[in-house]
């Protein structure tokens, strides 16, 4: 079932096409809610919020329109709702718990050495200039979709991306 007869039948009312869109999508929502949360526990919950949210807008949606950039959008205003509300803070990125796998000991050292620091680099940035990198390069938006996520054109999308991007590096050539 692709995309828009799930969400054809999930304007009908039908449960299990829901199901499907939240199989398909739950890690792409997952993997962002841990990047801008910085906690697996945090993130579950807000991705929970945002799927009743889209089940709850699924009426509203409107058919041959991308869905993941609106899946995307729906998460991203809750995730920022709760940190207004609840004044979550923006915590540094944390290290997921992955197995390395087998492979030079000091290469994988250095991997994970390089991976923590541009996860620092990147927290501080500023939540606009986090957002984007984290959109784009994490969760694999184009300029197109991100603009339509971020409510904005796709010059701003990309002048904000270019800015992003500058200050990243600058923050990675400060590395010890």
């Amino acid at each position: 079932m692709n995309d828009e007869e799930a969400v054809r039948r999930c304007q009908d009312g039908d449960h299990e096409a829901f199901r499907h869109l939240v199989e398909r999508y739950k890690d792409v929502l997952y993997g962002t809610a841990c990047l801008m949360t910085g906690n697996p526990s945090t993130a579950e919950e807000q991705v929970q919020e945002a799927f009743l949210s889209a089940w709850r807008g699924m009426k509203s949606f409107r058919i041959g329109r991308p869905l993941k950039p609106w899946l995307v959008r729906i998460l991203v205003n809750t995730v920022m709702g709760q940190r207004r509300r609840r004044s979550i803070p923006v915590v540094p990125l944390e290290e997921t718990a992955q197995s390395a796998g087998p492979g030079d000991p000091v290469e994988l050292a250095e991997q994970g050495e390089t991976r923590q620091w541009v996860r620092l680099a990147i927290s501080v940035l500023s939540e606009e200039h986090r957002q984007v990198i984290m959109l784009r390069y994490f969760t694999g938006l184009s300029v197109p979709e991100l603009a339509r996520v971020l409510g904005c054109r796709q010059g701003t999308v990309k002048s904000r991306l270019s800015r992003a991007v500058r200050r990243l590096r600058d923050q990675m050539r400060e590395r010890p």
